[in-house]
């Protein structure tokens, strides 16, 4: 089968949470023998493959603003007709608008004979969102109950939606048992996010204890294509980096390729997960837990589902400094560390790409659709 994915914003190497999951479950879908298409905005990339398609009818800034694309596409007529035309000479069985705006999914231009899938990554109650679901998509995906629930409770139609969750690149394999004992040590404690004020980086610095946490604690922060506000992920830079400077063993790495996010995971001893607003599902959790890294955070959105009795959640009203707390106390803790070690591989197993990849051509089967 030939399946396009439309994601305006998507590059290779973006550092997002709905581009590394498309581009992951494309890795499970081509495993399977299917044919993979990614269409998105100009300008092109030197790191573009075969199998990327840049629209010659649009092209977008870096960085811009959430749904600015809206703004750029007065006349939408022209990029309508390209995507069609890419579709068609693509000879495409299955198009998935990525989201109601970046995905171009409240214009649907789907071709007569191309079935559709509408993605819903995050809670949308928009004119764009309402324009989506009246083009009737062959099927509507959240990534997580938690976001149907969150999106009916808000007034959107979540009638016959089918969640898929986020595909989990299969890139590192979980230590072995010694190298994990070691990493209960003395490891690392390693997060990583976008620039945004809402992954709660920024307040757990202030929060980090004075006596430390008796190893390194390592940050990434990266800078994505688009923010909330002109200039947020660089301020955003600029004050975890000014909070850092003042800490002992805290350390902002530089932004890695995403496809290496996995192996960074791996090499810590907790992964945090500190993100003050809920995640619809929460892409560092499920990347710490296939390796079996424990997952501290806060029990908001998806998070208390994904990552079950691999972690430790605790209530956003205990703070931050809870956060630190929890790390201490398991790591201190080797027989309930190594439980939840085990307990984590486990909690990913249904979200290799080939699993993931599986269940998007189960959900979108003619079929399936309700």
């Amino acid at each position: 089968m030939n399946i396009a994915f439309v994601l305006l914003t998507h590059e290779p190497d973006e550092p997002a949470g709905i581009e590394r999951a498309l581009a992951s479950l494309a890795d499970g879908l081509g495993e399977l023998g299917h044919r993979v298409l990614f269409v998105a905005a100009g300008p092109p990339s030197a790191s573009d493959g075969p199998g990327l398609v840049r629209l010659k009818t649009l092209t977008l800034p870096r960085p811009m603003l959430v749904d600015q694309v809206l703004s750029l596409l007065p006349s939408p007529l022209p990029v309508q007709r390209e995507i069609e035309s890419v579709l068609r000479e693509q000879d495409i069985d299955l198009v998935c608008w990525a989201d109601a705006v970046a995905g171009l999914g409240y214009l649907s231009p789907a071709p007569p004979g191309v079935r559709t899938a509408l993605m819903v990554h995050f809670m949308r109650t928009d004119e764009s969102m309402k324009q989506s679901l009246e083009h009737k998509p062959g099927v509507v995906l959240p990534v997580s109950d938690y976001l149907t629930r969150d999106s009916a409770r808000a007034g959107v139609d979540t009638t016959g939606w089918r969640a898929l969750p986020n595909a989990v690149p299969a890139r590192s394999d979980p230590p072995s048992a010694d190298v994990r004992e070691q990493l209960r040590r003395t490891g690392p404690v390693r997060t990583l996010a976008r620039a945004d004020p809402q992954k709660g980086i920024a307040q757990l610095l202030e929060a980090f204890p004075e006596e430390g946490v008796g190893r390194p604690v390592q940050i990434i922060l990266a800078t994505a294509r688009f923010e909330f506000w002109p200039g947020m992920q660089e301020d955003v830079l600029d004050e975890c980096r000014r909070l850092a400077d003042r800490l002992p063993d805290v350390e902002i790495l530089p932004r890695i390729p995403w496809q290496d996010v996995q192996g960074f995971l791996a090499g810590a001893s907790v992964a945090l997960a500190p993100s003050v607003e809920p995640e619809t599902f929460g892409n560092v959790a499920a990347e710490a837990l296939s390796v079996g890294t424990p997952v501290v955070g806060y029990a908001l959105g998806h998070l208390p589902v994904l990552v079950g009795e691999a972690g430790r959640l605790v209530d956003l009203s205990d703070g931050p400094g809870r956060l630190w707390a929890q790390v201490r106390e398991l790591v201190d803790d080797a027989p309930a560390y190594h439980t939840l070690s085990r307990q984590a591989v486990s909690q990913a197993t249904g979200l290799t790409p080939v699993a993931v990849a599986r269940t998007f051509l189960a959900l979108t089967a003619p079929t399936a659709a309700p």
